[in-house]
C-alpha cells in the first residue's frame, strides 16, 4: 500500500478549510425529525442531524442538540417524543421545520404537516411520514470534551414504546429500508443523499 498525501489538523486549532469537514466525514448520517410537547401544550417539530439507534433491548434512540433548544426543553419537562422518518417526498417539509421560530409556533402547521396523536406518548407524529417510533426519555445528557469543560451541546436517550409503519414498507414480513427513500445528512449546511433500492447490496457477516 502507497502512502497517502493526507491533509492533517487539530479540530481544536482550527481546520483550515472552507468549511468544517468533520459532519462531512461522518456521514450520511440518518435524520432525527423529532416531534415534542412542552408542559404548556405547544407542540414542536424539528430536525437533527446527530442521530441514531444505540440499543436493541429495550431498543434506544438519541439525538444531540447544540444549544438548549425547545426540544431539550420539551424533553425534560415531559420525557416524551416522537421521532418521525424523513423520506425524499418529505424533505421540503422537513427542512421547513428546521426554521428558527419561537416555542408558540407550531411547526406542522408551518411545514403543512398533519399531526396525529400518539397512542402511548401525548406527543404528536407525523401522519405523512410512514415510519414513526413514539419514545419515552430515558437520559439527557450534557457532553464534555476530554478534557471534562462541559460542552453546549446536550444528548437525549430515548426508549421506543410503540412503532408505526406503512405496511407498504414490509414485503414478507421484512422491513424494506430503501422502499420509503429515506434521505440522510452528508454534511456542511445543506447536502443530503437520497436512498433508493438500486443502490442497496447485502453482505452477510463471517459469523
Amino acid at each position: 500500500m502507497t502512502d497517502k498525501d493526507l491533509y492533517f489538523y487539530e479540530p481544536s486549532k482550527g481546520h483550515g478549510l472552507k468549511h468544517d469537514p468533520f459532519n462531512a466525514i461522518i456521514a450520511p448520517r440518518p435524520i432525527g425529525w423529532i416531534s415534542s410537547r412542552d408542559t404548556k401544550g405547544h407542540v414542536n417539530l424539528a430536525p437533527y442531524s446527530f442521530f441514531n439507534a444505540f440499543c436493541y433491548v429495550p431498543p434506544i434512540i438519541g439525538f444531540s442538540s447544540t444549544n438548549w433548544k425547545d426540544t431539550v426543553s420539551n424533553m425534560e419537562q415531559t420525557r416524551e417524543f416522537v421521532w418521525n422518518l424523513t423520506t425524499m417526498d418529505l424533505a421540503k417539509h422537513m427542512n421547513a421545520t428546521a426554521a428558527h421560530v419561537g416555542p408558540e409556533v407550531d411547526e406542522f402547521k408551518l411545514a403543512g404537516l398533519t399531526a396525529v396523536p400518539g397512542k402511548l406518548v401525548n406527543v404528536p407524529r407525523v401522519a405523512e411520514s410512514p415510519v414513526a417510533f413514539e419514545c419515552k426519555v430515558s437520559d439527557i445528557v450534557r457532553l464534555k470534551g476530554a478534557d471534562g469543560k462541559e460542552a453546549d451541546a446536550w444528548l437525549t436517550l430515548g426508549e421506543v414504546v410503540a412503532v408505526h409503519i406503512d405496511k407498504a414498507m414490509i414485503k414478507d414480513g421484512v422491513y424494506q429500508t430503501a422502499a420509503a427513500h429515506p434521505i440522510v445528512r452528508a454534511g456542511r449546511r445543506g447536502d443530503y443523499f437520497e436512498i433508493k433500492p438500486e443502490n442497496m447490496f447485502e453482505m452477510v457477516r463471517p459469523d
